[in-house]
């Protein structure tokens, strides 16, 4: 960010920089926590993802605080507007993937107490992987203010999406053939619908940020053609 006349302007910004990489920190472990609490049937691990939740509403709640204190007393304008609106965003989208991940915790008390599942839950793992990846990757374009890495992340969410239809048709089709694996097969199908959500919320917080840098709203547009 640009240097002000005012250091404790300055002080504002890292501050809530800083938190909003806190939150989302924190946001893409409770990721890992989750998927894996739920392919391993750890209710313990569930557990410790819920008892983490509020953490994550808690700094939401400090970021907005903190962003609307400033703009109202500092005033800024152009980019510095912008910063704090992204951050503030960017704040909204990781509250509701920590959300997901609280669903994806208590989903895991449905599949508990069943035998884990034939292939170790390969595909949802992956998913798992590569929306954790996209939260990291966006926490690194806010950090380095690269918008290259901010349109990476945003074309990740196509490979997430595409993943998720495969998860969704095999999953639905497996339990159809053997009903027995229904119990198993529909909470597994409303995890991946979780990291598909997490995934877009990744791929909007790549979005504030090439809104920061480029002043350019880039949501709902097509992606360039190859």
């Amino acid at each position: 960010m640009n240097r002000h006349i005012s250091e404790q302007f300055d002080a504002e910004l890292e501050q809530v920089r800083l938190l909003m990489m806190e939150m989302g920190g924190l946001v893409t472990r409770q990721v890992e926590a989750s998927v894996q609490a739920f392919v391993s049937h750890d209710s313990a691990g569930a557990a410790e993802v819920l008892g983490n939740e509020q953490e994550v509403n808690r700094l939401e709640l400090v970021i907005d605080d903190q962003c609307v204190r400033t703009i109202a007393l500092r005033q800024p304008a152009a980019r510095d507007l912008r910063f704090l609106v992204s951050i503030m965003k960017a704040g909204t989208d990781l509250e509701r993937a920590g959300d997901e991940t609280a669903r994806i915790a208590k989903l895991t008390d449905k599949v508990s107490s069943l035998s884990l599942a034939a292939d170790d839950y390969t595909d949802l793992r992956r998913m798992g992987a590569l929306v954790s990846s996209m939260l990291r990757e966006s926490l690194d374009a806010f950090a380095r203010m690269s918008t290259g890495v901010a349109h990476e992340v945003i074309a990740a969410d196509a490979e997430v999406d595409s993943l998720y239809s495969q998860v969704e048709s095999a999953l639905s089709d497996h339990a159809l053939c053997q009903p027995i694996e229904i119990e198993r097969a529909f909470p597994a199908v409303w995890v991946a619908r979780s990291l598909e959500r997490i995934g877009d919320h990744a791929k909007n917080i790549g979005e504030h940020l090439i809104y920061l840098i480029d002043g350019t709203d880039v949501r709902h547009s097509s992606p360039p053609s190859a």
